[in-house]
């Protein structure tokens, strides 16, 4: 049996999976978050949803509606850019997955594709299992794709990068306009590295240091094809796969 969206069943269908179990993953993508003057604002919410019919084609699972809306807070500063507050990310989450808990689900998997929300998220799901004793996990997009990094060319990646844009040519192909892409590493390369974490956000002013970006892109992804992002998509979605597989080895 195929996995499905969940949005695609009547409650009574929804219902009859959880209450046998099923597995249910929740993706999480932003629909409007800026990727730069050539990819898209649904970016993220594009791999999420590709991921999750990937993952559906091999695994017989409840996939929940993508999380469209999330803690951006590097993308404020450019036009359409949809940010939420920590706080009011963390009760999105909460009400969300909370909600699935109560319905019955007690498999649960988070698809992250973003960076910030990596932290609230992590928060959200240690409370709600110290709440319920339902444990939720999750995978970040950083850790994804580990077979298929070195594919990349570009000096150094992040934001609608060689890595993005080849993902993007493989799932949407129309909606990236690739002659407008540029190189833009910003003062990266310039940058000290070290053990710490160091907050950054995007912005146009070449005396912004770490921020600047003069597209808001972080990378190169005049380097992007189709190829590498069906090789890169393949591999994110084959170790989710398998990483599904074993943390619920009981209900396949």
């Amino acid at each position: 049996m195929r996995g499905v969206w969940l949005e695609d069943l009547t409650w009574p269908e929804v219902k009859s999976r959880l209450d046998a179990g099923a597995v249910v993953v929740v993706p999480i993508g932003a629909v409007a978050k800026e990727h730069g003057h050539h990819l898209p604002m649904s970016t993220d919410y594009r791999v999420a949803r590709a991921l999750g019919d990937r993952i559906a084609a091999e695994l017989p699972v409840l996939i929940a509606p993508v999380i469209s809306f999330g803690y951006y807070p590097a993308f404020v500063r450019y036009p359409g850019s949809q940010h939420l507050r920590s706080e009011t990310f963390v009760a999105l989450l909460t009400d969300i997955l909370g909600k699935l808990v109560a319905d019955g689900a007690r498999r649960l998997a988070v698809i992250n594709t973003g960076v910030s929300t990596e932290a609230p998220l992590r928060v959200v799901v240690r409370d709600l299992y110290e709440r319920t004793g339902v444990r939720i996990h999750t995978a970040d997009i950083r850790m994804l794709g580990r077979k298929t990094k070195g594919l990349m060319a570009q000096k150094l990646g992040g934001h609608g990068d060689e890595s993005e844009t080849s993902t993007l040519l493989a799932i949407a192909p129309e909606l990236v306009r690739i002659e407008r892409a540029v190189v833009d590493y910003g003062h990266a390369l310039d940058e000290p590295q070290t053990v710490f974490y160091t907050p950054t956000v995007f912005v146009g002013d070449p005396a912004s240091g770490p921020d600047y970006s003069v597209s808001g892109v972080r990378g190169d992804p005049t380097l992007a094809t189709r190829e590498k992002g069906e090789a890169v998509l393949a591999d994110m979605a084959g170790e989710l796969v398998e990483g599904l597989r074993r943390v619920f080895p009981d209900a396949w």
